[in-house]
């Protein structure tokens, strides 16, 4: 393992306490089957532990690399921020204006999967 998948994954399983607690969140929704939330944040760090162990075998610039390492974490960190601050009034009856974070965390998801799988399939060049 590199030196920055190992750095990496230890900074990403500290996220876990707060995804157990959006685990809780999620569970607590879950029983009432009107409230739609039917996604986890865990699912996506768990595949951002994995493309970190996968980003070492990938043929790729080194700031594209960077750009997946470091692009799967954030993208559950933005995708859980829009989840729960976009309904953070016990009032609300829309969400508000930070939903948007889920959008942007869901695009830079995509670009970090499509990327390392583009450096998964490259050949390297011969020594």
């Amino acid at each position: 393992m590199t030196r920055e998948a190992r750095v990496l994954s230890g900074i990403i399983l500290i996220t876990v306490p707060t995804i157990q607690y959006g685990g809780y969140f999620l569970l607590t929704s879950l029983v009432n089957r009107g409230s739609g939330y039917m996604a986890h944040a865990g699912v996506i760090v768990i595949l951002s532990l994995v493309c970190q162990m996968l980003a070492d075998a990938a043929v790729l610039p080194s700031p594209l690399i960077w750009l997946v390492r470091i692009g799967m974490p954030l993208s559950a960190i933005l995708i859980s921020a829009g989840f729960f601050s976009s309904i953070l009034s016990p009032t609300a009856t829309q969400p508000n204006g930070t939903m948007s974070l889920i959008y942007i965390g869901a695009v830079i998801l995509a670009i970090s999967v499509l990327t390392l799988a583009v450096g998964l399939l490259r050949v390297p060049r011969p020594a």
